[in-house]
């Protein structure tokens, strides 16, 4: 592929630096020293005051859907897009909660906040909003109105690390907030995640949920002779809180996380340096180019075509791929979820028809790969196909 989605983000001293733990006479590979130090500096990075390292974005979204579940045993409802991952949505369903769905703004790729407010009910419990494609999907008077009701934002920032909403990071404004260090995304621990949070309890109850529900895996001290003491009969090392899961990453990711770090800030200025190039160059008059640029984090070069036109669209996705230009249609999660068969018996027929965004983005819009280390003339060799298809 001439012009991929991604290319080797993951340098020769990165891995020097895993080669070099490997030396040692006895390393510790599973979870240790190394995880601990990257939680530390990523909370830091973030402006959070805990983070925990799992093995997956995804996991990170199942593990915040069980700590609001802790929260609501009743369950209720989660707004959430229909344009995101699919591990958004089916966390709100293995947890026993009911999604309810927002159409999105093409700007931003987000839910449309004035919808989201408008969609809030006795029974909603929490938003989960993801920030797509490295766009701010906040806004003010989302962030104000959820305040004042009490209700719960989570905040899914799996593609858009370093994306920020008034000059601070996304995913330092919600309850709890999800990140993905897939391979693909901007940095990488080949596979892993991390959820990050101002709450105690809820940094110490994902810290035992991470790990069987072990209550030794709590930080605190103090929780950890709470359970003992309640407990007496059970050995201390072996208490289990819930009926959890076994997510956590281990050394080598953490090791790989330590360095790819300090390159985020950096790489996400030649990422938006790119996606601004891109869109000077695209055609106007055939594609959208009003994205929300402002404090954007670019994953990946975004084309939406403005008619509904299926045959200029077949034409334009074979000419794509006898180029060698790798993309990926309907944009995030392969566009509108709602029409996936895992939701057939949950939504009413022809239900997807309501978002009408979503809809546009399923059939006419893709991404196309941005990477700190493409040049400027191949991104305008990318958008010259794209104008003249």
């Amino acid at each position: 592929m001439k012009y991929p989605l991604m290319r080797n983000n993951i340098l020769r001293e990165d891995l020097d630096a895993m080669i070099e733990h490997l030396k040692q006479d006895d390393p510790i590979l599973t979870n240790g020293a190394n995880c601990r130090e990257f939680e530390k500096e990523w909370s830091k990075w973030l402006g959070v005051k805990y983070s925990v390292f799992v093995n997956s974005g995804a996991s990170a979204n199942l593990l915040s859907m069980t700590m609001l579940k802790i929260k609501y045993p009743e369950g209720g409802e989660v707004i959430v897009p229909p344009l995101t991952w699919i591990s958004d949505v089916a966390s709100v369903l293995q947890t026993g909660f009911t999604p309810v769905f927002v159409d999105i703004n093409l700007d931003t790729l987000g839910m449309n906040s004035d919808a989201i407010i408008r969609a809030i009910t006795p029974n909603t419990r929490a938003v989960f909003l993801s920030h797509i494609q490295g766009f701010d999907a906040l806004t003010d008077d989302l962030l104000q109105e959820l305040k004042r009701r009490g209700i719960y934002l989570i905040e899914d920032v799996c593609e858009s690390h370093g994306a920020t909403h008034n000059n601070k990071l996304c995913g330092s404004f919600g309850w709890m907030s999800n990140f993905s260090f897939y391979y693909a995304h901007h940095m990488t621990t080949i596979e892993g995640g991390m959820i990050s949070t101002d709450d105690e309890e809820v940094y110490e109850s994902i810290r035992m949920l991470r790990s069987h529900g072990m209550v030794r895996e709590a930080a605190s001290d103090k929780t950890k002779l709470a359970y003992k003491i309640t407990n007496p009969e059970l050995n201390p090392d072996f208490i289990f809180a819930y009926p959890a899961y076994n997510m956590r990453n281990n050394e080598l990711g953490g090791i790989l996380g330590r360095k790819q770090l300090p390159r985020l800030d950096e790489n996400v200025k030649l990422r938006n340096r790119n996606n601004e190039r891109f869109l000077s160059k695209l055609n106007q008059n055939k594609f959208f180019v009003g994205f929300k640029l402002l404090g954007a984090s670019n994953y990946a070069f975004n084309l939406i075509v403005k008619e509904k036109n299926p045959e200029y669209m077949n034409h334009l996705m074979n000419t794509l791929k006898n180029e060698g230009v790798e993309f990926r249609r309907g944009s995030a999660g392969g566009g509108n979820q709602i029409r996936q068969p895992y939701l057939k018996d949950i939504v009413p027929n022809n239900y997807h028809l309501n978002f009408p965004n979503t809809e546009h983005v399923h059939f006419y819009a893709m991404y196309i790969g941005n990477f700190p280390t493409m040049p400027l003339d191949e991104v305008d060799s990318i958008t010259k196909i794209i104008n003249e298809a």
